[in-house]
């Protein structure tokens, strides 16, 4: 059957967004006198828990502190190290690719709406997509929540969609949803087990978007 809708992750995968946020915990650690381990960062990557999970973390090396005086200073920096990122190579031609084929297209993110609209704005990607579904109304990744309500969303079938994921967890996600997974990890996510994923992309820039329909 031909495929009628790809569901794209945001961060990580249409922007390489993961890296300034894990560059900005490091930060912050550092000033604390600690090292970030990063099997903590990836045990929740790609989940709703990243923030909560980094200030308990946090709190070990020092008691006392304040989350919430702390997150306004995580935040700007974060956003300062994203005002020149733009799109992974190569998703734009995904994305031009699939609206000339006549592919409806959805995001699927456990980040927030706040996060996540006006990133996909500041890109320029937000006029692609028909739906963008994110973890503040939705069960965060890996449950395939997010997955279900986009198919529903797009009025696709489990079976003629296609998921893009750069995290364990949001693979889990989307076969637990039914959908054809391809990952496509970052420089972040690389090293991870992708072994539940239909097919690993280095890049979006492997292989066009056309060939891997045809598969």
């Amino acid at each position: 059957m031909p495929t009628r809708a790809l569901v794209f992750d945001f961060d990580g995968t249409l922007a390489d967004t993961e890296s300034a946020v894990l560059q900005s915990w490091q930060a912050v650690f550092r000033e604390y006198g600690a090292e970030l381990p990063l099997d903590a960062w990836y045990a929740v990557i790609g989940t709703q828990h990243t923030t909560p999970a980094m200030f308990a973390l946090l709190a070990e090396h020092a008691p006392g502190i304040d989350p919430e005086a702390l997150r306004p200073k995580t935040r700007a920096h974060v956003l300062r190290l994203l005002e020149d990122l733009g799109p992974r190579e190569g998703v734009r031609d995904y994305l031009d690719t699939a609206k000339n084929l006549g592919i409806r297209l959805a995001v699927a993110s456990s980040s927030s709406g706040a996060w996540v609209n006006p990133h996909l704005e500041r890109l320029g990607l937000d006029h692609y997509f028909d739906a963008v579904l994110t973890g503040d109304l939705h069960k965060a990744k890996p449950d395939p929540d997010l997955y279900l309500a986009a198919l529903a969303e797009l009025g696709a079938a489990a079976p003629d969609a296609i998921a893009f994921e750069d995290t364990p967890h949001g693979v889990t996600a989307a076969k637990a949803a039914g959908l054809t997974c391809v990952a496509v990890p970052n420089a972040i996510t690389r090293n991870l087990d992708f072994g539940q994923a239909d097919v690993v992309l280095p890049s979006f820039t492997a292989k066009p978007l056309e060939a891997l329909l045809s598969r």
